[in-house]
């Protein structure tokens, strides 16, 4: 059988994609890397949080390490700030989203591995997001995004 191998280049994808406030940047995709590893950078706002739902996922494991900034991670109900030169690596199974609580904006790179997701699977979120003009998004049409792409949305939070 002939081994597959990628392109060799330094950020062989290099694709921006606006989710609402948020960025991400990515750097290598499960296409550059046969699979094994999606890499991207992201960027939230100072006070922006994460407008897609908590979520799990069971096919692989994500590593964020800070670079400017401290993003406020929930794992499981536990708040983790990772702030630059910090990683959290976020189990399969674990419930998890982000706020960036601060006054500063916040860039981190996070790791997927094996490489489950990619840039589609934030075209199709930021689509949904970015039709939420001054409202939440659609709950439903976001549930099935991350549905379809390998997670699994927690339930809504009780109204308070």
């Amino acid at each position: 059988m002939a081994q597959q191998t990628a392109d060799l280049c330094t950020n062989p994808s290099e694709e921006v994609i606006r989710i609402g406030h948020l960025t991400a940047h990515f750097l290598v995709t499960g296409e550059n890397s046969v699979g094994a590893v999606a890499v991207f950078e992201v960027v939230v706002p100072a006070g922006q949080r994460l407008m897609a739902p908590a979520h799990s996922h069971d096919h692989f494991e994500e590593t964020v390490y800070g670079i400017d900034g401290v993003l406020t991670w929930t794992v499981d109900g536990k708040p983790i700030d990772v702030g630059p030169g910090q990683a959290l690596c976020i189990p399969r199974g674990s419930v998890h989203r982000f706020d960036n609580n601060g006054s500063e904006d916040v860039k981190a790179l996070t790791v997927v591995t094996p490489a489950a997701i990619g840039p589609q699977f934030f075209r199709e979120c930021a689509e949904v997001i970015n039709a939420a003009v001054n409202g939440p998004p659609d709950r439903a049409k976001m549930a099935e995004i991350m549905r379809r792409h390998g997670l699994t949305p927690a339930p809504a939070p009780p109204h308070a």
